[in-house]
This record gives structure tokens, sequence and C-alpha cells, in this order.
């Protein structure tokens, strides 16, 4: 949060566009951000429903400037990209609409903000017994990634790292066991990877695996197994096989683990915010200082 508030403080604050805040939750959001100094939010989408939803949270609407649309959640979408891929916002976070209904005006061929690499997410957690920071892609867009897109993923969240200012981030890349087993595809994933990593495909990034859970985060259990590797126990992301084991990770960190995380939509034009109905304040608001340093590196 620190580094982000310093971000702003010296480079303006960005414009955060929060697409159809229609419930108390993102009112309270928008306050939040405004009174940490991260980020100016602007609220795109109707005006009697954002009247109504800052009226629930106790906000005062005049603190914020309010772009006004139809009350169609997807027409507020389609704006907000509209205002990302002419500069007039820096990022996007959603409001109280359907997640496909924001990511389908991001992922569009010819209105979105697609970029260069697929569109990925990563999460980056602080965990009471891990002892540094600890991201996680891809949990929430990529089902069953396919080699190429695991690369995308890979590079996506490697490009977040660094501009965390983690120089030389060290990766994990998890399947259910440590060897590559030609009947388990994610471990031949994991080895085409690291060959790849070997050859300089992810500068300065030190990545290998595969790695069982257990031997990514903790030193002892890959020396009782005989693994030689800087990662483990000290790895900065873990890359999962696939959406059904990188969602219950996350959530058995949320939950189980007592971690605070932030999240983030990567390999679009600008940075997305994808806010969950159980996301807590300080989750949004964590997110949305990610958002501020991503975008801050592209700028």
């Amino acid at each position: 949060m620190a580094q982000a508030r310093e971000h702003a403080a010296a480079n303006g604050a960005p414009r955060i566009g929060i697409v159809y805040p229609g419930d108390a939750l993102a009112l309270q959001a928008a306050a939040a951000i405004l009174d940490a100094g991260i980020a100016t939010p602007v609220l795109i989408g109707p005006r009697e429903v954002v009247a109504r939803a800052a009226e629930a949270a106790g906000v005062d609407l005049q603190r914020f400037e309010l772009i006004e649309t139809p009350d169609v959640p997807a027409e507020a979408a389609l704006r907000a990209t509209s205002l990302a891929r002419s500069g007039q916002v820096q990022a996007l976070m959603k409001g109280s609409l359907h997640t496909d209904e924001l990511m389908s005006a991001i992922v569009h061929k010819g209105t979105g903000l697609r970029g260069h690499t697929r569109i990925s997410h990563a999460f980056v957690f602080d965990l009471p017994r891990y002892p540094k920071l600890l991201a996680l892609a891809d949990c929430v867009v990529n089902i069953a990634p396919h080699l190429p897109a695991k690369r995308d993923i890979l590079t996506n969240a490697i490009g977040l790292l660094q501009a965390l200012g983690i120089a030389h981030p060290k990766v994990g890349i998890v399947a259910a066991v440590e060897t590559v087993n030609p009947a388990i595809p994610a471990t031949l994933d994991a080895n085409a990877l690291v060959e790849e990593a070997r050859s300089g495909a992810w500068p300065g990034a030190i990545v290998d695996g595969p790695f069982g859970f257990d031997n990514a985060i903790s030193a002892e259990a890959a020396r009782i197994k005989k693994i030689d590797s800087a990662v483990p126990g000290d790895a900065d992301l873990l890359l999962m096989p696939d959406l059904n084991a990188g969602n219950m990770l996350y959530k058995s960190f949320n939950y189980i683990g007592g971690g605070d995380c932030a999240g983030l939509v990567l390999g679009a034009t600008v940075p997305v915010v994808l806010t969950s109905r159980a996301d807590s304040l300080q989750s949004r608001i964590a997110s949305v200082a990610l958002a501020v340093l991503a975008g801050g590196q592209r700028r």
C-alpha cells in the first residue's frame, strides 16, 4: 500500500474506472481508494443505481466523477473499455456486474483490451507462515491451460512481480508430483517451461519444476526428497497446473491459512481488478494498489 501511495504521489494518482458500482461495497471501496491516496476512482454506470448504492454506503457521491451509462451492465463495461483504450482511465475495477459481463468486453477482439499475451490472473498473498509475499497464477481465468497459455501466464506473472520490485523472482511450477511423468501432462509442461527458462525466455527469473506443493513451499521437504533447487522454501510465484488446483489453493490460503491477498487480471492493456462479493474491503484496496504498481511499470 505504501509503495502504491508513494508512486501516486510522485507520478500523479492514476484514474481507475469502477465499472457499474451498483452496491454499497463498490462505493465503500471507491471512498477507501480515494482516502488512501493511491488512485482516483471514476464511477461508470447509471446515475440512479450509483446514487442508491452511495446512499446505502453512507458515501457522498459528490466526491467522485460519474460517467453515466444506460442501466445495462454490459453497456457500462463497453464504455469502460472505451475509456481505457483512449487513456482516460489507467485501470479498471469490477463493481457489481457479473464477471463475464466485464470480461466479455475486455477480451473482445475488436473493441476490447487485448494485449500481446493471453489474458490471465495472479494473486499475491501475505501468508502468516511464509517469509515473504507469494504469488499464485492462474486461479481465476484460464481453466485448463495448454503449454502456450502457461507460457503467457508465466510471462504476465513474472512481469507483475518485477513491477513490484522483485527483480529476480523464483518460480515453482506445481504439479501432483515432482518427477516428469508422461501420464501427468502438467509435469511435461513444467519440464518444457524450465527448458525455455534456461534458454533465456524470462530474463532475471529462476524457473524450476515440476514440484509437488510440499517441496515447492518447504526447503526441508525438498531436502528430504533430494531436490537440488534454489526455489523450494523461497518461491515468489507458484505456477498452478489448472484452475481447479489454483482456485482451491487460493481459497485454502484465504480461509484456512489466514492469508491476505490482492488479485489482478494481467495481459490486458490496462490492469483489471476483479472483485468477488466475498472479498474484504482490505483485499479490494490491496488489489487496487497492485494495479497502480503494475500500471506504473507500463507508463
